[in-house]
């Protein structure tokens, strides 16, 4: 064959394999977050692992036509022994550790689960349970902790200045005188990602004396509208949601069973326990002000106020404080109203600050909402009518 069609072939293959070797790449860009080294490795990991080569096996012992070779050899210790059985049988396929029903999920899960089935709670860490030591019958066991009734479950707290951390002994016991149906237009204020802006919104509320209705609603321009609604039954202690929804570009919404005492959310995020006076978070500041109203002695400034709140995807326990009165200078006009603080149990929790005004029925008249990243939504009132 001539020498230059050869070389031609030649360098035909050669750039055939370099165009291979610059396109498998490509396969790890599917998962950018790993880099290519983490990826060679994960697929080497799950390899099988090959058998032992033959000549590692210790030799088989000899025939016993020849007993005098193995007079010859001495004994091999146990643990030479053992290392040779080792190496030349499969080893045991492990079983699965036992069950450990001394062992409890910690009191932040249970709260999260609320209502979550046992089946789906996570499953102990196998490693610690196999590792874990033989229990020694001289030493007296440890009792497993007690998990606390689940909170979400718990009814209205009201704790006055100076109390302990638990509530009054007549917390469950409260009056509440509801509002005039009314509709109230608030001009806002706030920030969304660094970017600030302003907006309108309304608040209306509505009822018959045994069912109620509230929306509010928030535009903003090129924000577009934001729409909260609670309804549900009215009962000698004030609202009782049935609904919440929450609608952006979507609709999620909580679902409130009382009689089976809990709350199911259209986001399928598991499901929470209910009691006695759960609100939700647009009924629960309706709900503050009527109780506020029917008994404005007992709520002095110092005074705290717990109960479940139920946003469209999960609830939790709010505690307000009764901060005092205060005359807001508002585009209403300025009007004397009571200030309520929402104290954060956890770091990320929302801020909340409600203004409730005696002239219009302990209707919040200003309302600022601050998240934990700094954004912020300022509620003032503008003017009231009818709804």
């Amino acid at each position: 064959m001539p020498r230059r069609p050869l070389l031609v072939l030649t360098a035909l293959v050669l750039a055939l394999h370099w165009l291979v070797l610059q396109g498998m790449p490509m396969a790890w860009d599917s998962s950018p977050s790993l880099p290519p080294a983490a990826q060679v490795f994960s697929t080497r990991s799950i390899a099988p692992t090959p058998p032992a080569a033959a000549p590692t096996a210790p030799p088989a012992p000899p025939a016993p036509a020849r007993p005098a070779a193995v007079r010859k050899k001495p004994a091999a210790p146990p643990a030479t022994q053992h290392a040779a059985k080792a190496a030349t049988e499969l080893p045991p396929t492990p079983s699965a550790p036992p069950d450990n029903p001394g062992e409890v999920p910690p009191p932040d899960a249970v709260v999260d689960t609320a209502g979550t089935p046992t089946s789906e709670m996570p499953d102990a860490d196998a490693d610690a349970v196999a590792t874990a030591p033989a229990p020694d019958a001289s030493t007296p066991a440890i009792p497993s902790p007690t998990v606390p009734d689940n909170p979400l479950g718990a009814g209205v707290d009201i704790s006055p200045p100076g109390s302990a951390t638990g509530p009054a002994a007549d917390a469950t016991s409260f009056a509440v005188r509801l509002p005039a149906p009314v509709r109230l237009a608030f001009d806002v204020s706030g920030q969304a990602k660094k970017f600030n802006y302003s907006a309108s919104a309304e608040l209306f509320w509505q009822h018959d004396g045994s069912r109620y209705e509230a929306r509010q609603e928030i535009s903003a321009f090129l924000l577009g509208t934001r729409s909260q609604g609670s309804v549900g039954q009215i009962t000698a202690q004030g609202l009782q949601p049935e609904r919440f929804a929450d609608r952006s570009r979507s609709e999620q919404a909580a679902h409130f069973d009382h009689a089976q005492g809990r709350i199911t959310f259209s986001a399928n995020t598991p499901q929470a326990a209910v009691g006695p006076g759960a609100q939700d978070r647009l009924s629960v500041f309706i709900q503050l002000g009527a109780m506020l109203a029917a008994d404005p002695g007992r709520f002095v400034p110092g005074t705290q106020v717990t109960l479940t709140t139920a946003s469209a995807r999960s609830a939790d326990r709010w505690t307000f404080s009764i901060e005092g009165q205060e005359t807001l200078d508002l585009p209403a006009g300025p009007l004397l109203a009571w200030k309520l603080q929402r104290l954060p149990r956890r770091d990320y929790d929302q801020k909340a600050e409600l203004w409730l005004a005696p002239d219009l029925g302990y209707m919040p008249v200003r309302i600022r909402l601050t998240q934990a990243n700094g954004d912020f939504a300022d509620l003032r009132l503008r003017n009231s009518g009818p709804p």
